[in-house]
């Protein structure tokens, strides 16, 4: 089972970058099964209907949120609504909308997708490890497993892979926006990556416009933070194939780093 995982999107041009270099991704690869992660995808907090419809229209067949989930109000439609969109599991309460876990049929194979957010340096909200756990027991034997997990720390990210290695086929972070270095097999077989980076400008930090971050260093004060929508573009994206061994890859395209059709 192949499957193609794309980081945050973030704004509007993470919303071109993601119609523009999704597709092609898709026909290169040729994924049974595309995730995306849209809880930045209006203006940087939360997403809307419009960026939902969006996301699966250029090609995506289950979205994940994080920490920004609740910020749009008619989410709690479309978490209602649509079984492929998902929110962290592990939010508090016996009647939160949505769920944060679903099983896809693929060809002749089922794949469960979980969401799951961090608690270090984040909102507080119940253990992602104890969830964990919970919802690996309602999952029928034989289903490869697939986790997005938002997080602040690349230490919680790296707990929770090892906590879990062998039992999930593949635990990917998001949440920070810079794709890490690390792509590896645990010695369970689960593959993992503690972030996946994230889609939108190239040119700003982590998505927002540089000079606000530049003058909150500079003079220690609050400064509103701006999505930065005239940068160029990028695409941060990992690539899984869950065969008997697995195997993860990262991909990038930006402008120093063009698709290779």
């Amino acid at each position: 089972m192949r499957i193609i995982f794309v980081g945050d999107v973030m704004g509007a041009v993470g919303m071109q970058t993601l119609t523009e270099y999704l597709p092609r991704l898709k026909a290169k690869y040729h994924p049974q099964i595309t995730i995306v992660n849209g809880e930045n995808a209006d203006n940087g907090r939360g997403i809307k209907s419009q960026q939902f419809k969006a996301i699966l229209h250029a090609g995506a067949d289950i979205v994940t949120l994080g920490n920004h989930a609740w910020d749009k109000s008619e989410v709690t439609d479309l978490l209602q609504n649509n079984d492929n969109l998902l929110r962290p599991a592990n939010y508090p309460g016996l009647h939160t909308p949505g769920k944060g876990l679903v099983i896809k049929q693929v060809n002749q194979e089922y794949l469960a997708v979980i969401n799951l957010q961090g608690r270090a340096l984040m909102a507080p909200i119940d253990d992602p490890f104890t969830k964990a756990d919970l919802l690996l027991k309602q999952i029928p034997a034989g289903v490869k497993i697939f986790i997005d997990f938002h997080a602040e720390t690349t230490s919680e990210k790296g707990a929770l892979a090892h906590y879990l290695d062998g039992r999930v086929d593949a635990i990917v972070g998001t949440h920070t926006h810079v794709q890490t270095n690390d792509a590896q097999i645990l010695p369970g077989g689960t593959a993992f990556l503690t972030d996946v980076g994230m889609t939108g400008s190239y040119d700003g930090i982590l998505g927002v416009k540089a000079t606000a971050s530049v003058q909150r260093f500079l003079t220690q004060q609050p400064t509103r933070y701006e999505i930065d929508d005239q940068g160029r573009h990028q695409i941060n994206y990992c690539l899984l194939d869950l065969e008997n061994k697995n195997h993860i890859q990262v991909g990038q395209i930006t402008p120093d780093r063009p698709l290779d059709d």
